[in-house]
């Protein structure tokens, strides 16, 4: 970012600290504050998830990383959209609980992060707009750990030679575990991306 003229800033120990600091300076340099949660940014995702469903046989489940949530909103929607019968299983961090421990309560919960490798799930505070839409159209929410999430990093890696970052990994931490009651049915799982530093990537593979 700073390579292509960005003023980069740093701030805090996770995504939420980043958040509100990042909403304090906008605030203090009167600047635009593009949201990390937004209907707009969720029909852009949307594209991808429309994508995905069309050109796949039909899915019994898609498991999907929940961080601010846009991915697994845009799954809800493009599957209701095509009027499939896909059950979204959402996926969260043990050490990121706040999603999961909302979606039991059916109210917004926060609870502090502590996850070691999967910081694009390190959301402290579920956004109150995502969380209705959690709470209409997925069927559950899967708990991974941080342990999991390596192995799958792992896995992911020596099956298909793909770099996974942690968020993108727990989708598939959740399959192995579920493993024994999805056998035999048809599985989608949404990985999010390969941003992973290198000497942690080196750490997980190593730990095999």
């Amino acid at each position: 970012m700073r390579s292509r003229g960005a003023e980069l800033i740093e701030h805090g120990t996770d995504f939420q600290a980043a958040l509100e600091h990042a909403q304090q300076l906008a605030a203090a340099r009167g600047l635009h504050m593009v949201p990390s949660y937004h209907r707009d940014l969720v029909c852009g995702v949307a594209v991808s998830a429309l994508d995905f469903l069309k050109n796949t046989p039909p899915l019994d489940l898609v498991y999907v990383p929940i961080g601010m949530a846009s991915a697994i909103c845009a799954m809800i929607a493009a599957r209701d959209a095509l009027g499939l019968p896909t059950k979204i299983v959402g996926v969260a961090a043990d050490a990121a609980p706040a999603i999961a421990l909302s979606l039991e309560a059916r109210r917004l919960i926060t609870h502090p992060v502590s996850t070691r490798i999967a910081d694009g799930l390190a959301c402290s505070t579920p956004d109150p707009a995502a969380l209705e839409h959690i709470l209409r159209g997925a069927e559950r929410i899967v708990r991974v750990t941080d342990d999991e999430i390596e192995a799958a990093i792992r896995i992911g890696f020596t099956a298909t030679h793909n770099v996974v970052e942690g968020a993108a990994a727990a989708g598939l931490a959740a399959v192995l575990r579920e493993r024994g009651a999805v056998a035999g049915r048809r599985i989608g799982l949404v990985l999010t991306g390969g941003n992973i530093d290198t000497p942690v990537l080196a750490r997980v593979l190593a730990a095999a």
